[in-house]
């Protein structure tokens, strides 16, 4: 039999866990940035982007409120220059990728 206080440590390591292995919204909409938009965009608070025209995505939120985004990256952005590809995202994409560019504010 294992000791009270040994018990309940493991216990409660065992229920955090959990927690701290889930990726939040925000890790998930920068993993997704990443993969899909850091080849032109940069996407944190200090790079330069890739692509001179690109714009950093620290600074969307200078040019349109973050949450406006939501509708545009539902219905596919589409920015009519040939480099940018047309993005359909799902809502729980939309949430992680608008999640994460509200930290970059």
């Amino acid at each position: 039999m294992l000791p009270s206080a040994f018990r309940h440590g493991l216990i409660g390591l065992l229920l955090i866990t959990p927690a701290l292995a889930a990726p939040t919204a925000e890790q998930r909409g920068k993993a997704f940035a990443r993969v899909n938009c850091a080849r032109c965009h940069a996407i944190d608070r200090t790079s330069k982007s890739p692509l001179e025209i690109a714009p950093p995505l620290r600074t969307l939120h200078q040019r349109y409120p973050v949450e406006a985004l939501e509708e545009a990256l539902a219905e596919g952005i589409n920015t009519g220059h040939a480099d940018m590809p047309v993005f359909e995202l799902s809502p729980d994409q939309i949430h992680d990728l608008l999640s994460y560019l509200k930290t970059l504010e």
